[in-house]
């Protein structure tokens, strides 16, 4: 089977043979001038969407109004878009009116000039109008023409800057950033949804913490996570926090997580002190941040439900920010208590949130090699067994459902995680008693 290139390569050989002008446009051109693979290519064309469905019967019109069409050849899915100009932007999310025109035209109404530049597929020559070829060789993240004039007509193009910029390596241009720190505030024109989306592919990236940096310093945070402001300048008990405010202490561990941590680690971990500002006292000279951990669970589950994250990811990150002190009680747990704190899903990724937090501060690794160690005992059998009574059983010995049936149940699976109860007919003996 052909592979995304070659397929791509083809289409736009089908289109210049038809006499239309046919090029590969924006990220597919960026990446390959930077060596990376491109994940898919589109295509811009002089071809008007009538004619391209013409010549590939079968695709799908996917935006009219826009001149856009989805090719499908050998399993893959290639955008076919009609040079184009925008017209105005008056809600600053799409042009109320576009007309179609030429490859240079189109190349001027693009985000960024890395983003504007065309390849011809079969020559492989890139056509450069918006100097983008120069500003992938400096590293430099540049609006076409007037940056303000872009981030007016589109203001999540604020957020894709941050991106570019982080994924990229890239530093902002002076008169870019300018225009992202003046239309900061355009971000109230833009869906939570969008901003989620792209915030989303910020924070899992490996340089996660300039990302933040960045949204900080521009001032965008303040229109979608405006909580996080807060964390600056909140001091810490300098014997447990050398490092710093809260905010610096949360850009360490963000720093500290891998790769590929998933979204609903670097989301707790983003998350996990963000009730410290509104929980600090002073007893005495100490400075205390009782409840921060149970207050945060509730102030993460408010912040992501706000950015519409689905109920499955507010969930876990909520419950392993609610969770995060308890590691320092692990050493004291019964058996039972800990192979209940053990065994829940999200528990690999708050024993790695537990690992960044004392590795950012104080150092301390004691609890987590206890726990490290606990899970090398504990992998021979499941955290959670089989119950050895269940509630028919309880039932069949003239119990009735309800808050004392309840706790038996538990206290019958307590003694079966201490050890102390390992078969049913021992476990229903002991049940018998306390009835």
């Amino acid at each position: 089977m052909p592979d995304a290139r070659s397929t791509a390569v083809a289409l736009a050989k089908r289109l210049t043979d038809e006499g239309h002008i046919a090029y590969f446009a924006g990220g597919c051109v960026r990446d390959r001038l930077l060596g990376k693979a491109p994940k898919d290519y589109d295509i811009a064309t002089s071809a008007i969407p009538e004619e391209v469905i013409r010549i590939f019967p079968g695709a799908n019109e996917v935006g009219a109004h826009f001149g856009v069409v989805i090719a499908k050849s050998h399993g893959h899915h290639v955008e076919i878009a009609t040079f184009r100009t925008d017209g105005s932007y008056r809600d600053g999310r799409r042009p109320e009116t576009v007309s179609f025109s030429s490859p240079e035209e189109d190349s001027q109404r693009r985000d960024f000039t890395i983003n504007g530049l065309f390849e011809n597929p079969q020559t492989g020559e890139v056509i450069d109008f918006v100097g983008g070829k120069a500003d992938l060789d400096a590293c430099v993240l540049r609006a076409i023409g007037d940056p303000a004039a872009r981030f007016s007509e589109d203001s999540l193009r604020l957020m894709r800057a941050v991106r570019f910029a982080v994924t990229l390596g890239f530093e902002i241009e002076p008169a870019t950033w300018a225009a992202m720190c003046g239309h900061a505030a355009g971000l109230a024109r833009i869906s939570p949804e969008r901003i989620r989306d792209e915030f989303s592919r910020m924070i899992v990236l490996p340089k996660r913490a300039r990302a933040l940096e960045l949204l900080v310093d521009s001032g965008l945070i303040h229109h979608f996570l405006p909580e996080v402001l807060e964390l600056i300048g909140c001091d810490q008990p300098p014997e447990w926090h050398p490092e710093g405010d809260v905010f610096t202490h949360t850009k360490i561990m963000l720093t500290m997580l891998a790769d590929d941590a998933p979204l609903e680690l670097c989301l707790a971990v983003l998350l996990h002190d963000i009730a410290k500002p509104p929980t600090r006292t002073l007893d005495g000279d100490r400075i205390r941040f009782s409840g921060h951990d149970a207050l945060g669970a509730t102030m993460a589950e408010e912040i992501l439900r706000r950015m519409r994250y689905p109920n499955d990811v507010i969930e876990s990150v909520s419950f392993m920010v609610s969770r995060h002190m308890q590691f320092m009680n692990v050493q004291q747990m019964r058996v039972a208590k800990l192979k209940r704190f053990m065994a829940v899903p999200t528990f690999p990724m708050e024993l790695e949130l537990h690992r960044v937090d004392c590795a950012s501060s104080n150092g301390f690794t004691e609890n987590l090699e206890f726990v490290k160690a606990k899970q090398v005992e504990f992998a021979a059998e499941p955290l959670i067994p089989s119950p050895l009574v269940t509630g028919r059983d309880l039932i069949s010995l003239g119990l009735q459902p309800g808050p004392v049936f309840r706790d038996l149940l538990e206290s019958v699976q307590t003694e079966q995680l201490e050890g102390r109860l390992t078969g049913r007919e021992q476990a229903l003996a002991w049940v018998k008693e306390r009835i």
